[in-house]
């Protein structure tokens, strides 16, 4: 994994290659390895690379020819495309780098139908700008373009050290920040005048106009398939990818929790280790005292040791059980507010930041199980009538609640619920169409689901492993199967009435029995009233600043209610299931950190 920079300009100025070098620095711990330059009189690039494959010969920027790339990610079938090539071209390296650069000279804007992989980059050549994003934005790409620059970068942080950029926040900002947060609206950057490449699109820069066109996204097809087809084909689907995505020139790991999705992930990777004799290395968090303090809830119904432990004894590997000090939680979630360039998911951030950087001590890749549930109905929203029949985004149902934080004068100003309306009906409006009503309602879940919540988990994957320079890969975002499961009957996903049924039943052979059936389990979160107490008089300590944003933008005497109820006072989960309580609290926290630290200049 590597982050990208580039600069267009036909006025390029003195100091601008120094400019650039600055940007590429923001991004080091993305690229720890090796850093490389392209300078011609128009175009800038620059990049930082974490080498995974071709350790040797796989630096960038990389030219050929004219062509010349600068690219981010990881081909997961770079093999079968050198093959297709191999007549045409003598490959010098054998990093997936030269294969999308030669692929892209010989096939054109064809060559993303060809390749299977999370991925951004640049291609330029002859004054003309080729990028492009992987189907479900794994990998991520801002852009700025105004005033005859075309900017862009891995991360919003690069193009902001331009002074060029301004951290602009101006009203639909606030809104898209007030209402949404920690997910953003697709294509967004959420400053003024920054944007994001949508998954799925390729964009071309030419005679300073910008095109965008999207090359990818789920379609509507017959499939006749029984349970049983299914079944083994999401096995295959599954397997395959898992096993594709253990490509490396280094060591890999997992991350385990005991839950079904990295459980698999675990047992197809042990089992592979075990033909060449090899053990497999297994991560996992938890939090300091958490079993002091842990409660049962609908969401959350058990501990994760006990399962781990059994998935460990069964397939032999070698795990890493790492806990997280309630100080250390709190301490990340300034930093983990740098990683993501905006206030996120507080500590469910911090603490995967600081496990990431523990887990880079000693690897430089991990598979990890996000996207299982938002492709496989794993949520409540697909299946608890309550909050699937809601009538806007299932898991945010505290819109109320937010704008009553507001200050009084920004509540109608903002109006946070039918902006947020209207960003609902806009992506609603993109789902592929079907005559049957039931299979429309699932297939808008299951848009909405991989437009807006799984981009959330994957940006807060990508910036939190990233952070820690480790590369983290998602095999159950495979477009394959994704592609297939959109038009399998909603029945099938929900076999049994249980969550994520077809799942299990597609790995119930392979998994101890407790572990296929075992009840989702969110993300774990602290349950110490420790890190109540440390969020809570941190936050206090941010209000003694009267110029603090958070009295441009809430009303001071519902923070105050929250700090003296430690969070209580807000009785609707901010996000999801996971962000009440301290985590309200630590996102305000974060909030006030961001605009201090990004010096925000407020424009509403």
């Amino acid at each position: 994994m590597c982050g990208i920079v580039g600069w267009y300009s036909k006025c390029h100025q003195k100091d601008d290659k120094k400019v650039l070098k600055k940007m590429v620095r923001t991004l080091k711990y993305r690229g720890p390895d090796q850093k490389g330059f392209y300078f011609d009189n128009n175009m800038f690039l620059g990049h930082r690379r974490l080498s995974i494959i071709d350790l040797e010969n796989g630096m960038q920027p990389m030219s050929y020819n004219g062509y010349t790339i600068v690219y981010n990610g990881e081909i997961y079938n770079a093999d079968v495309i050198r093959d297709k090539l191999k007549d045409k071209y003598t490959f010098k390296t054998t990093s997936d780098t030269e294969v999308i650069l030669i692929g892209y000279i010989f096939y054109g804007v064809k060559i993303l139908d060809m390749i299977e992989g999370i991925f951004s980059f640049c291609i330029y050549h002859d004054d003309k700008l080729f990028l492009a994003r992987d189907r479900v934005g794994v990998k991520p790409l801002f852009y700025y373009n105004k005033n005859n620059n075309f900017m862009f970068a891995s991360e919003i942080k690069a193009l902001l050290k331009n002074k060029m950029v301004k951290p602009i926040i101006n009203i639909r900002s606030l809104q898209e920040l007030l209402s949404l947060s920690p997910s953003r609206i697709p294509g967004s950057g959420v400053f003024k005048d920054i944007y994001e490449l949508r998954p799925g699109h390729y964009m071309i820069f030419e005679n300073s106009k910008l095109s965008i066109k999207r090359y990818w996204n789920v379609k509507n097809r017959k499939c006749n398939d029984s349970f049983l087809d299914a079944k083994k084909k999401v096995f295959e689907l599954l397997t395959d990818s898992i096993k594709r995505q253990m490509i490396s020139d280094v060591p890999i790991a997992c991350l385990l929790s005991g839950g079904l999705d990295s459980s698999i992930i675990t047992a197809i990777c042990s089992n592979e280790y075990k033909k060449k004799n090899k053990q497999i290395e297994t991560y996992s968090i938890d939090y300091e005292d958490n079993d002091k303090f842990f409660e049962k809830t609908k969401f959350t119904v058990s501990r994760d040791d006990q399962f781990i432990n059994l998935m460990c004894n069964k397939f032999n590997t070698i795990h890493n059980k790492k806990i997280i000090s309630q100080r250390k939680l709190a301490k990340y979630l300034r930093e983990s507010v740098l990683a993501r360039d905006l206030p996120g998911m507080a500590d469910i951030d911090s603490s995967l930041l600081w496990f990431s950087k523990e887990i880079s001590k000693d690897y430089k890749v991990i598979l990890s199980g996000e996207c299982a549930d938002e492709i496989f109905g794993g949520y409540p929203w697909f299946y608890r009538p309550e909050v699937m029949n809601r009538e806007c985004f299932p898991w945010l149902d505290s819109i109320e609640s937010r704008s009553m934080l507001l200050r009084k004068d920004l509540r109608k100003k903002l109006n946070l619920k039918d902006f947020l309306n209207q960003q609902y009906e806009n992506i609603i409006n993109e789902v592929p169409k079907t005559k049957n009503k039931d299979d429309y309602k699932y297939k808008k879940l299951f848009y909405l689901n991989m437009t807006y919540f799984m981009p959330t988990l994957l940006e807060r994957k990508d910036r939190m492993t990233m952070r820690a320079s480790l590369e983290a890969r998602v095999p159950f975002a495979d477009t394959k199967l994704i592609e297939y499961l959109w038009n399998l009957p909603w029945n099938y996903k929900f076999y049994n009435n249980t969550e994520k049924g077809l799942l299990r039943e597609a790995y119930k052979d392979i998994l101890p029995s407790e572990i296929a059936y075992r009840k989702k389990n969110p993300y774990p979160k602290t349950h110490n009233p420790i890190y109540a107490d440390l969020i809570t008089k941190m936050l206090k300590k941010r209000l003694k600043n009267k110029k603090s944003i958070l009295y441009k933008v809430f009303d001071i005497n519902e923070l105050n209610k929250l700090i003296e109820t430690k969070g209580e006072s807000f009785k609707d989960p901010w996000f999801g299931q996971l962000m009440t309580g301290p985590q309200l609290l630590a996102f305000l926290y974060q909030f006030d950190v961001w605009a201090k630290m990004y010096r925000v200049e407020l424009n509403i």
